[in-house]
């Protein structure tokens, strides 16, 4: 028997939808069947690069056409996908979860950790071709290149003076400006760049009592204090181990979390904290 139809739908129209979908249904399932192969199917007609799904493809082409419709209400910064407006505003945030455990220095990205890593490694993989100068990262090298060509395409409007890069010219605006965000918290002298303060805060040294080590910066020396003090407010919850810094517990929490994000691209074996990789690349070399 047929069934009685329903006096709210409109069959005339309601086929031609029911195909559509269908049709739409069989597109999804077929990208599907790529990703599981890792074919890649779909091909930029611009630059040639290759995609799985059509979304990627889709994504992709907004790269050639200019258009960056995510754009940051503090700054007015925009950006061709949402993912990475989202990670822009880590930095208005302030927050940096990502931190280095050989040097403290904290990071908006885990990308940006990594790349910092190199640093302490020492490895130095991109050379100058013209004078032998090596660099940790590649945007070092192609920087580094702009001096060698001679070109200067960043002018100040104000005394003419040319620059190799955007942020030296940015840097350099300053001057004009008479703003001077850096102060000596010792003496109160201030200047244009973060630079000139670390070097005129070598001037001034601030002692250990206990021990006689000296440091640069009154911060590090009331840190190096707690480890004469004995006092270790940081406690973990799991296991009661106590730290004087704060630094030093989220570090020996990750033994508790399971998690081990630093990987050996030589054997795949994983770590907890970096400083255990590079001792362990040690042992590979």
């Amino acid at each position: 028997t047929l069934e009685p139809r329903s006096p709210h739908v409109n069959h005339k129209f309601n086929y031609p939808i029911r195909k559509q979908m269908a049709r739409s249904q069989r597109s999804q399932e077929a990208d599907k069947r790529h990703r599981r192969k890792g074919e890649k199917t779909y091909s930029c007609d611009e630059c040639g690069k290759d995609f799985t799904r059509a979304e990627g493809l889709k994504r992709h082409k907004f790269i050639h056409s200019g258009v960056k419709p995510y754009s940051c209400d503090l700054c007015g910064k925009s950006f061709v996908e949402a993912g990475d407006l989202k990670t822009h505003q880590l930095i208005h945030s302030g927050v940096k979860p990502y931190s280095c455990d050989l040097c403290g220095k904290s990071f908006t990205q885990a990308g940006h950790l990594k790349t910092h890593q190199v640093i302490h490694s020492g490895v130095k993989a991109y050379s100058c071709d013209l004078c032998g100068k090596s660099f940790t990262q590649a945007g070092g090298l192609k920087t580094h290149q702009l001096i060698h060509s001679g070109v200067k395409a960043y002018n100040c409007d104000l005394c003419g003076k040319s620059f190799t890069q955007a942020q030296s010219l940015k840097t350099h605006q300053l001057v004009h400006s008479g703003f001077k965000p850096y102060s000596c918290e010792l003496c109160g002298k201030s200047f244009t760049r973060a630079g000139h303060l670390k070097m005129h805060q070598l001037i001034h040294t601030y002692s250990c009592d206990l021990c006689g080590k000296s440091f640069t910066e009154a911060g590090s020396l009331k840190k190096h204090q707690l480890i004469h003090s004995g006092v270790k407010p940081y406690s973990c919850d799991l296991c009661g181990k106590s730290f004087n810094r704060a630094q030093n517990l989220k570090r020996h929490q990750l033994i508790h979390s399971g998690v081990k994000p630093y990987s050996c691209d030589l054997c795949g074996k994983s770590f907890s904290l970096s400083h255990l990789l590079m001792s362990h690349l040690d042992l590979m070399r």
